[in-house]
């Protein structure tokens, strides 16, 4: 993981340092860091003249920020009722099991954030999941250790 005040300061050093930049520097770090760590917020609302009440209201209302470190890969598995219907239960135990995490939580390797989603709106492809932004249809049992295994470090193309 990088040097959070480093890091920080290279994030800020892309904007102007006025409230209008908050949502882009929030995003900014939570991109590089997987979360939004409370000392960075203060000195973001400082740097940026947002008082820090703001600054973590904005933090705390949208879903895309987290106060908390999450995964370097997101999981969302679909709960809609085609899913449901098509076996996703059994897909989520696996995946809990594979990775040793439990419903909203992050693999003691910080790989993996495993979240539940009402639905991701491809139905037809029941039951699916979402890594990050790439969706997976049809998953099966079978299917889902190759499926993690693309997002596993020595295959990692970023």
């Amino acid at each position: 993981m990088p040097d959070n005040g480093h890091c920080l300061d290279d994030i800020l050093g892309r904007y102007s340092p006025e409230p209008s930049s908050l949502i882009s520097v929030l995003e900014d770090l939570q991109e590089e860091l997987h979360y939004l760590p409370r000392e960075a917020l203060e000195r973001i609302s400082t740097t940026l003249g947002v008082p820090r009440n703001q600054t973590y209201h904005v933090a705390t209302f949208f879903k895309a920020f987290s106060l908390t470190p999450q995964g370097r890969h997101t999981v969302c598995v679909c709960r809609g009722t085609a899913c449901h219907v098509k076996g996703v239960d059994k897909i989520m135990d696996m995946l809990q099991s594979q990775l040793n995490v439990t419903e909203g939580g992050t693999s003691e390797d910080g790989e993996f954030t495993v979240q539940s989603v009402r639905c991701l709106g491809c139905c037809a492809l029941a039951p699916a999941l979402m890594i990050d932004r790439d969706v997976y249809g049809q998953v099966t049992s079978k299917q889902l250790r190759d499926i993690l295994d693309q997002y596993s470090d020595e295959n990692r193309n970023d």
